[in-house]
């Protein structure tokens, strides 16, 4: 992961958010869950900060979607309580793995403060322009 791609990401995540009218942060890492690059919209709250970077940190560490974890880390779920793991982590969508063309694991993004849904496109979109 370089800072070109990840602010070309985060450009991407940004121009997503504000055509459904949302303020968002957005941190890119890079595959060993390190910062690359931050942003937040205009208008963003602050909490929005902190968890935008703990989705991008959940999908980074486990190279997996932090929605798709999630699903595993409701009560009575193989890996409940995963969110108390690693300084804390988030399981609910916003934290996307971003892969290059040849599908190799270049690090994660994590988008917070739209709706859980709308954060999860957000990120999809911003990932999903890597492949173009």
């Amino acid at each position: 992961m370089n800072i070109a791609t990840a602010q070309s990401l985060i450009a991407v995540a940004g121009a997503e958010a504000e055509k459904g009218g949302f303020s968002v942060a957005v941190w890119i890492l890079d595959a060993a869950a390190y910062p690359v690059a931050f942003a937040r919209l205009d208008g963003v709250a602050l909490g929005p900060i902190e968890v935008s970077q703990k989705k991008a940190r959940t999908a980074a560490l486990f190279q997996t979607d932090s929605l798709r974890l999630g699903q595993a880390a409701q009560p009575g779920g193989a890996i409940y309580t995963l969110e108390h793991t690693h300084g804390g982590l988030i399981s609910f969508g916003g934290g996307v793995v971003l892969r290059d063309k040849a599908g190799a694991v270049i690090g994660a993004i994590g988008v917070a403060g739209a709706t859980v849904e709308a954060d999860e496109a957000i990120a999809q979109t911003a990932a999903a322009s890597l492949l173009a």
